[in-house]
């Protein structure tokens, strides 16, 4: 049978005038799908706002006796007879930025990095032959264990130190530093946060 090229013709016309048609049946309009993805970041950073806000008012209340059960490092410490170098030396060692002096176990004052600074280096004196006990801070700030991590935070704000020995009926139970306190309220949180954008991200691919 034979067919002419009109005929031909007509009919390919046809099949490239219903592609478009097929395609746009088949996906949803590009403005569609950029409107639902906005729509969904949205509702991801409403969630993540309410998470957020919610789990920093619970951990901010938490006392440091629950801070001090998840901590296993121990609390570093040196005799008044020790010199300033073995105690620079001890900080050096185990990463930290402040070591308790005490005295049997009563706790006498504390030697920082601000104390090595200023009142070893910047009175020139020699850290080999000066004992801890002339440069450190003494009777230093504490709290219980009992107080909560957002009290914690407001005395290191309000008394602008770094560490906070803690003593439960004078004696000495643990140390937080403001770092710690700082992680205390943020753990957890990026895990959380990254577990929402990736599901806004798969969301979006689809």
């Amino acid at each position: 049978m034979n067919i002419s090229r009109h005929t031909l013709a007509a009919a390919a016309a046809l099949a490239l005038l219903s592609r478009p048609a097929c395609a746009t049946a088949a996906e949803p309009p590009a403005p569609i799908l950029e409107w639902s993805f906005y729509v969904l970041l949205i509702f991801a950073g409403c969630v993540i706002a309410f998470v957020f806000l919610k789990t920093s008012k619970k951990r901010k209340q938490a006392p440091l006796s629950n801070m001090l059960a998840e901590t296993t490092r121990p609390v570093s410490c040196v005799n008044p007879e020790t010199t300033v170098i073995e105690s620079v030396r001890l900080m050096n060692e185990q990463n930290i930025g402040a070591v308790l002096v005490m005295d049997d176990d009563k706790l006498k004052g504390i030697f920082t990095e601000r104390d090595a600074l200023t009142k070893v280096l910047g009175d020139g004196k020699d850290p080999i032959n000066t004992k801890i006990s002339e440069v450190m801070t003494r009777d230093p700030v504490f709290v219980d264990p009992s107080t909560t991590v957002e009290e914690a935070m407001g005395i290191v704000t309000g008394r602008r130190v770094r560490h906070l020995p803690i003593l439960h009926n004078g004696k000495l139970v643990g140390i937080v530093s403001s770092g710690d306190l700082t992680h205390w309220l943020v753990r957890d949180r990026e895990g959380e946060i990254r577990e929402l954008v990736d599901i806004a991200a798969h969301t979006r691919l689809r």
